[in-house]
């Protein structure tokens, strides 16, 4: 069965989650330099690790559809808790297809008589 729908908005997902961490990483090393704070480069550095594991997913769903859509949820979840608002739209892409992945059941084959 075809999962392109799944691989697209994956990849998606985990490129802008990947634009999302590299602005919280900046955000953060000015926070650090001014504060001394180094919380919100840690939540960006998690960020760009579920964007990882994000892409990772989209690959996987082709072949394993379950074992990808549960790879790009949980990163959705994962990356909106880490930087919040920059993670919705990513956290959006990604939840859509990884309930598409794990939901969606292959077309039944008509038997042939």
């Amino acid at each position: 069965m075809s999962r392109t729908t799944e691989m697209v908005l994956g990849i998606l997902g985990g490129l802008i989650g990947f634009g999302g961490a590299f602005f919280a990483l900046f955000i953060g090393s000015i926070d650090e330099a001014v504060s001394g704070s180094n919380e919100i480069s840690g939540l960006g550095t998690s960020a760009f690790l579920f964007s990882t594991l994000a892409i990772i997913g989209a690959i996987v769903v082709k072949f394993k559809a379950k074992l990808g859509g549960w790879l790009m949820l949980i990163s959705g979840v994962a990356i909106l808790i880490s930087i919040s608002l920059f993670g919705v739209v990513p956290a959006l892409f990604l939840v859509a297809a990884g309930l598409m992945g794990i939901i969606r059941k292959p077309k039944q084959q008509p038997i042939a008589s």
